[in-house]
C-alpha cells in the first residue's frame, strides 16, 4: 500500500491531531495555535478559517504569510529524524511544527518553545 504524502493531506484533518496530542498532555488548543502562529505568521483567525477549508497541509506551509526566522533554532528528533537534517524544505517546515507540539506535550515552558 503506498504511503500517503502528508503534504497532500487535508489541513482540516491533520491540525486537530496536533491539538489532541497537546490536549492529552494537559496543554490547550490556544497553546497549539500560539506555536503555529509563531512558526507560520498565520493569525488564529486564519487557522480557524483554514480548518474549514480544503487546503492541503503542504499548501498551509507553502502559503504561510511569514515563516519565523528563528525556526532554524528548532532542533531535535521527530519520528526518529533530526529536524534540522531534513533536506526537503517543505518537509522540514512541517516537522518544525511537529517538534513544537512535541515540546508543548512534554511540558516545556512556552518561552522556551518559542525560542524567546
Amino acid at each position: 500500500m503506498p504511503r500517503t504524502d502528508v503534504t497532500q493531506m487535508s489541513f482540516a484533518k491533520l491540525y486537530p491531531l496536533l491539538i489532541n496530542k497537546a490536549v492529552k498532555k494537559g496543554r490547550t488548543r490556544e497553546e497549539v495555535d500560539q506555536v503555529t502562529t509563531w512558526l507560520t505568521g498565520y493569525s488564529v483567525e486564519d487557522i480557524a478559517r483554514l480548518e474549514q477549508s480544503d487546503t492541503s497541509y503542504g499548501d498551509f506551509f507553502r502559503n504561510a504569510p511569514a515563516m519565523n526566522p528563528n525556526r532554524t533554532l528548532i532542533t531535535g528528533k521527530v519520528c526518529g529524524i533530526q529536524v534540522e537534517a531534513i533536506e526537503d524544505p517543505l518537509m522540514r517546515e512541517i516537522r518544525y511544527l511537529d517538534k513544537l507540539v512535541d515540546e508543548l506535550a512534554k511540558g516545556k515552558p512556552m518561552a522556551q518553545i518559542l525560542r524567546a
